[in-house]
């Protein structure tokens, strides 16, 4: 996997953490410096340690199901981007406080890296280089998310559904990327 396939990746799995980040700076108003720092670090950290966990958790079992992996790739890449766009296209409200502690932030951070153990697991078929892949991740969210904040403070919801579907939409080509190339339809 190259680094635009990787950078396109973590772009996508960055809009989840940036919708909820318009929200937080919505429900903050007054934004400030802190608060764009605690929301990135929050996010970027915890989208940067679910892949390596999945990548952990699959890379014992990646031998045994090599044959069907680019499959999974797939399958995993395509349900996380419907899903993705379904949130976006219903305009589902995000529950959000101006709270910024751990116990506001932390299952924030969780509920916004579940699909990113799921893409850990995809490196771990694809044989990703996982420090360099997690990395662009973690800087590509945390990024997305302090903007996210003060974008959020600044411009409202206007953005927030418009993210999601741009995020599902990359997610979902780049695991039909994997699959063609896989297939030799690709070169």
């Amino acid at each position: 996997m190259g680094f635009t396939e990787l950078f396109l990746i973590a772009i996508g799995l960055s809009m989840d953490a940036f919708a909820v980040s318009i929200c937080k700076g919505l429900a903050t108003g007054k934004v400030k410096v802190k608060h764009m720092l605690v929301t990135g670090f929050w996010f970027g950290f915890f989208q940067m340690l679910m892949p390596l966990l999945g990548y952990l958790l699959a890379k014992n079992f990646s031998s045994q199901i090599e044959a069907v992996d680019h499959w999974i790739a797939f399958a995993l890449l395509a349900i996380i981007g419907a899903n993705m766009i379904r949130e976006g296209v219903k305009g589902d409200e995000e529950e959000s406080s101006s709270s910024y502690s751990p116990s506001a932030m932390f299952p924030l951070a969780i509920a916004t890296s579940i699909d990113a153990l799921a893409i850990g697991v995809s490196f771990a078929f694809l044989s990703v280089d996982i420090i360099p892949a997690v990395s662009t991740i973690g800087i590509c969210t945390f990024i997305l998310s302090a903007i996210g904040v003060r974008l959020g403070s600044s411009f409202g919801a206007m953005f927030k559904g418009k993210a999601e579907i741009a995020g599902g939409v990359i997610l979902i080509l780049i695991g039909l990327k994997i699959l063609l190339e896989h297939l030799g339809v690709l070169a």
